[in-house]
């Protein structure tokens, strides 16, 4: 029962910790993927508001010259450059839904929705259409709701992929601003009309020659009061801050893996010993020493895979009732791993409970082997 619970509680928590990290590393694969974008350049003041917004979600705005999307298009390593303009659902009774956050795209030049459009819906959406992202339930496709006095009707939902920014948004064409209308407590305001000459974050794709921080390098000299994000480096700062919180749970985790090897070693040593007639037995009846080691190993095994088995569920069951207060916690993009990768990472986590039991019990299996039949019965007496 010892042995078992050693390495369920090893495998339980190694089976977590490489889950979550297995869990965020496909959200921002996927993510960035979606986005398309090898550079994303906001507003100078603007970076944190942008990262909020790109990593957690959060509903946030910020503007600058839409002139400046055109000066981009010229600077050396542009490839492809795409406009955003984002918008915040009122409180007010102009809107159904408070806070909601709005991505307008440009059809003409997008590569984030387009793609998903002509792939899955294959078709460019009308006026007043749009896309929700997964984790926005309020509504389903076909289902119309009121933002900023205009009817928008949800004609599909893109793909999960764990970031908060694609999956809590709802995306339109930015002509479909025109017409949206503000009220407030001083009055209405023509929301488009606000925000004609104006633009949220450009994203842009850069020539295969050139570098994606080289690029950023061209932006931010060439024009003044941007900040050229990598999209690299989100992802890289994503892991350095995950990697920085799971460090300690993965020291704990080795540290209980060795403590569970000496404890199953003690553990079987006793048995052994214990067991020194029986053992001693079976060989004056004919075992061979191999079948002596072969038992013992085997004990060890069959102890250490149920230990592995039962941690992998309870690990597994945690990870999936608190899945929202983890993703709160860690405030990074989190999604679910594939199923192969799940199906691998159990597989690994067995071999690990497997390799621990085999490990533990080598000594006591080799010492038992060794062991002459009489001696083994006199001991035992």
């Amino acid at each position: 029962m010892a042995i078992s619970a050693a390495v369920m509680v090893v495998a339980a928590t190694l089976f977590s910790v490489t889950t979550v990290m297995d869990s965020v590393e496909t959200s921002l694969t996927r993510g960035t993927r979606r986005l398309g974008a090898d550079v994303m350049v906001v507003p100078a003041n603007s970076e944190s508001k942008a990262m909020a917004s790109l990593l957690a979600g959060e509903p946030s705005t910020f503007y600058m010259d839409r002139g400046i999307e055109e000066k981009i298009r010229k600077i050396q390593g542009v490839k492809k450059v795409a406009g955003q303009l984002y918008l915040k659902t009122s409180r007010y009774k102009c809107c159904d839904t408070g806070d909601m956050f709005i991505v307008g795209f440009e059809p003409e030049h997008d590569f984030t929705i387009a793609p998903w459009l002509a792939e899955s819906l294959k078709k460019p959406l009308a006026p007043k259409e749009a896309i929700m992202g997964r984790s926005v339930t309020a509504y389903i496709p076909g289902s119309s709701f009121q933002i900023y006095s205009e009817l928008v009707t949800v004609v599909g939902m893109l793909e999960a992929t764990g970031m908060p920014f694609i999956d809590n948004a709802l995306y339109l064409p930015i002509e479909s601003f025109r017409g949206m209308v503000e009220t407030t407590d001083n009055g209405t305001v023509n929301v488009f009309d606000k925000l004609n000459n104006e633009i949220s974050t450009i994203l842009v794709q850069t020539d295969t020659e050139f570098s994606p921080r080289r690029v950023a390098i061209f932006i931010e000299s060439q024009i003044d009061g941007v900040k050229a994000i990598v999209s690299e480096d989100v992802a890289a700062s994503v892991r350095k801050q995950l990697f920085m919180l799971l460090r300690s749970i993965l020291s704990i985790s080795v540290i209980l893996w060795i403590m569970s090897i000496l404890l199953i070693s003690v553990v079987f040593s006793m048995i052994v010993n214990e067991r020194q007639r029986e053992l001693g037995l079976l060989r004056a009846l004919g075992a061979k020493r191999t079948d002596i080691f072969r038992l013992i190993i085997s004990e060890a095994a069959v102890l250490s895979l149920a230990g592995g088995i039962i941690g992998i569920g309870i690990g597994g069951m945690f990870l999936y009732m608190f899945r929202e207060p983890i993703k709160a916690a860690l405030n990074v993009p989190y999604m679910w791993p594939q199923p192969i990768n799940l199906v691998l990472l159990v597989l690994i986590c067995l071999f690990l409970s497997f390799l621990t039991g085999t490990l533990a019990a080598l000594y006591p299996a080799v010492k038992s082997m060794r062991m002459e039949p009489y001696a083994a019965i006199r001991g035992g007496e």
